[in-house]
């Protein structure tokens, strides 16, 4: 919990690690210190209902769930969530399914919504004795491990953990520090909708189609998630639940392929698909996990899992420069980590090609036909080639 102190100005807490943010990353990382017996303070601007309760990514990788259980941290994703194998392509030229658990190395996802996840891990947190400031935000950090934050109080470290996503003050303060980031835009936007409403499907869908990208993930046996590419700076509260069920039906060609379970619109947002990666994730007594290092577009579902990778290997290398003084492993995290990170950004980036195609406007343009005919061919290879299905297997589940 860590001892408090009082500077004559300010008052505030000393710990081992202050980490920020609240989601995968810094509970990851807060129980597997823990655990080794370092003290840390997790500082999170939002209250705990509302950390518990944000539905983001459902799909974890084999490499995740080893992590999580190897720490003591999957019995709720072991007793609660279930694997998943298969995927599902829908075009103007047929369906096509993938049993992805059949190839490349036979590994499988396991479905757990995220919000599960995250109230595991916190209770778990809070049961090995982890402190964490709920509606707290941490305003700045120094290069002497001080986080002040917006209650008047200073919170200082041995060392940090920004974990508090791309628009969070630690990537904030390693960019104004000189930090550059790789970035890309795929010009591509969705609409992410939220349904109580049974899968329609075994497998993910994706479906292509001249209007745009549909997509159907399951996450429960009662809700779904279902995307709809849309223009930039589209507005979700132009989306009524009839438009959506209408367009999602016509994008899954239901007529052909059968209807869609629908249901009441939980949740509706519009995510503008972007990348980057800052060059090193970490220097100092500062150091990045999850979207504050990097954040990666959602076509492949791999985010949630970078952040369990890098969670693993900062609390290793934190723990042996705070027990050992022996930074060489922070030295090392960046080579450990990006590597990784560039092939999972790699394969989501050919993903987004896969599944968007130029906009139904553009078919008459030379480069929209001769990208509608790339999208195809990739699609096509997919389907025919056991050499593309085995790769594609092993990027679409490893980290």
């Amino acid at each position: 919990m860590g001892k408090r102190f009082d500077s004559g100005t300010r008052t505030g807490v000393r710990t081992g690690v202050v980490i920020v943010g609240a989601g995968p990353a810094g509970l990851v990382l807060g129980n597997l210190l823990l655990d080794r017996g370092i003290d840390c303070v997790i500082l999170e601007r939002r209250g705990r209902e509302a950390v518990e309760g944000r539905a983001r990514a459902g799909f974890l990788a084999a490499h995740s769930v080893r992590v999580l259980t190897r720490h003591g941290l999957a019995d709720g994703l072991s007793a609660r969530g279930h694997t998943h194998q298969t995927c599902l392509f829908r075009s103007e030229k047929g369906e096509f399914t993938l049993d992805y658990g059949e190839l490349g190395r036979g590994e499988v996802h396991t479905v757990y919504p995220q919000q599960e996840l995250v109230r595991d891990l916190l209770a778990e947190y809070l049961r090995r004795g982890g402190g964490i400031r709920f509606d707290t935000e941490a305003e700045e950090i120094s290069e002497d491990g001080r986080v002040r934050t917006s209650d008047g109080t200073d919170v200082v470290g041995r060392y940090v953990a920004g974990c508090d996503g791309h628009r969070g003050v630690a990537r904030a303060t390693m960019t104004a520090h000189g930090t550059r980031t790789a970035r890309w835009d795929h010009g591509v936007s969705w609409l992410a909708v939220l349904a109580e409403a049974p899968p329609s499907m075994e497998a993910v869908g994706y479906a292509l189609h001249e209007r745009g990208f549909a997509g159907h993930m399951a996450r429960t046996a009662t809700v779904t998630r279902y995307y709809l590419q849309c223009p930039r700076g589209t507005d979700s509260a132009d989306w009524n639940e009839d438009r959506i069920w209408t367009e999602l039906a016509t994008r899954f060609r239901v007529d052909e392929f059968g209807q869609l379970k629908d249901g009441p619109v939980l949740e509706k947002a519009v995510v503008d698909l972007r990348s980057d990666v800052l060059d090193t994730p970490g220097t100092g007594r500062l150091w990045l996990a999850g979207d504050a290092a990097g954040l990666i577009s959602p076509s492949a579902a791999k985010g949630a899992n970078l952040a369990v990778l890098q969670a693993e290997r900062l609390a290793q290398a934190l723990t042996l420069a705070l027990k050992r003084a022996d930074e060489s492993d922070l030295d090392r995290y960046a080579a450990d980590c990006l590597p990784r990170v560039w092939r999972a950004h790699e394969f989501s980036h050919w993903m987004s090609g896969l599944l968007h195609g130029p906009s139904a406007e553009d078919t008459v343009d030379a480069h929209a036909r001769y990208g509608r005919a790339l999208q195809y061919a990739r699609l096509d290879s997919l389907r025919t080639s056991r050499a593309h299905q085995d790769l594609f297997a092993e990027n679409y589940t490893g980290i």
